[in-house]
């Protein structure tokens, strides 16, 4: 019989619960404006307006942004990142990314290489860590290399890539550097200037805390005159004109925004910023050492990927249990004896699985904390693995 007790362990999905403050946000929002934001010179679209206006520039402030105009909002990170893609490469370019990439990269690559229009290199992670090394995204870069893509934390392993170190590579090629922060921005500290990243794609209902339907786009500072604009429309800006304005964010920004959505996102980063992410990445931290002092690679049948220690690290953990082949069979347990809410699968990233040799199995089950996870929900998880393991590898046992 199911337990009555739920935890949520899925935050490299989503983040829940939400803070009390964005849900009240969007609230106000649908009961006191409901305006289009620029849309009119009443005061509930001007204050709609200014409301989107703080959320941009509550976003660059958290991650050292150069103008709050260049955080462009989107549906989501996948949506931001094809903005980038698209908006960037050309015909005839080439583009570097890596094996721990999300198919929100791999899938707008491949359909452009498809098409016959790039080509493109995929970097090699080391198996065990899931880092790639910097000099080898060095060594990928061509006379026509347009950009460099690369997930900063990975989804399946929890590995942190070296980002300040590729973006010096970056620099010193002259490409610029896409990062995809959907597993970082809110949980990780970001400095976007001192990192060497040109465009940076994240979701706004992750570690932001916002709802979902919501993400940005952050564009370096001159880095917009390079890219082009893949879609059209009204921005309530320049409305004399048929065609696309050439000012940031209108640029790059068409239709009706998503107000109550981005209005609870930046009480999602007001709360963040008022508690400092460097003091919710430490409580991360604490519980990436409690989830690796629990299991570590020490618990017979059980096997934890990714880092095995504290350094280039987050908190999203892929484990697999001997005895157990179909990880989707662990997640039913761990829900329906324990009460933990996990993930199970190839989750959307399947060099990554090739990675660390999943892939054919099935993928992997995965756990992953936010700021609202404590210190006993990750010892509760690590007492529920090493039981079903202890159980599992004593079945297989019997059966030999």
């Amino acid at each position: 019989m199911p337990v009555s007790n739920r935890t949520y362990m899925d935050h490299a999905a989503t983040s829940f619960p939400k803070p009390r403050e964005v849900i009240e946000a969007m609230v106000r929002y649908q009961t006191e404006l409901g305006a289009s934001p620029g849309r009119g010179a009443y005061t509930e679209a001007q204050k709609a307006a200014a409301g989107m206006q703080t959320c941009r520039e509550r976003i660059n402030t958290l991650l050292n942004g150069a103008s709050p105009d260049h955080v462009v909002f989107t549906l989501n990170t996948s949506d931001a990142l094809n903005l980038a893609i698209r908006g960037l490469v050309r015909p005839g370019d080439h583009v570097v990314t890596t094996w721990l990439d999300h198919n929100s990269v791999l899938r707008p690559l491949n359909e452009l290489e498809q098409r016959g229009e790039i080509t493109q290199t995929r970097v090699r992670c080391e198996s065990g860590t899931g880092l790639v090394d910097p000099e080898d995204i060095r060594a990928a870069v061509r006379s026509n290399t347009r950009l460099i893509a690369c997930v900063h934390g990975s989804n399946v392993t929890g590995t942190l890539q070296p980002v300040r170190d590729i973006g010096k590579v970056a620099r010193d090629c002259a490409v610029p550097l896409l990062v995809d922060a959907a597993q970082t921005a809110g949980h990780v500290p970001i400095d976007v200037r001192a990192d060497g990243i040109d465009l940076l794609a994240a979701p706004g209902h992750k570690g932001l805390l916002g709802p979902l339907g919501t993400g940005f786009l952050y564009i370096r500072p001159g880095v917009e005159k390079m890219m082009r604009t893949v879609r059209e429309g009204g921005t309530g800006s320049r409305s004399d004109l048929d065609v696309q304005p050439d000012f940031m964010p209108d640029r790059f920004e068409s239709g009706s925004h998503n107000a109550p959505g981005i209005l609870g996102l930046s009480a999602g980063v007001k709360y963040i910023l008022d508690r400092g992410v460097d003091t919710l990445w430490a409580h991360e931290q604490a519980l990436i050492k409690t989830m690796i002092d629990g299991l570590g690679h020490a618990t017979p049948g059980l096997t934890l990927y990714g880092p095995p220690g504290l350094a280039d690290r987050c908190a999203v953990f892929s484990v697999r249990i001997e005895g157990i082949d179909d990880p989707l069979e662990l997640a039913h347990r761990l829900e329906r004896e324990y009460g933990l809410l996990t993930r199970a699968g190839i989750h959307c990233a399947p060099l990554a699985h090739r990675t660390i040799g999943t892939h054919a199995a099935g993928g992997t089950t995965r756990l992953s904390f936010g700021p609202f996870t404590t210190v006993q929900d990750v010892a509760h998880a690590c007492d529920a693995l090493a039981q079903i393991c202890a159980t599992a590898v004593a079945s297989a046992g019997a059966t030999r």
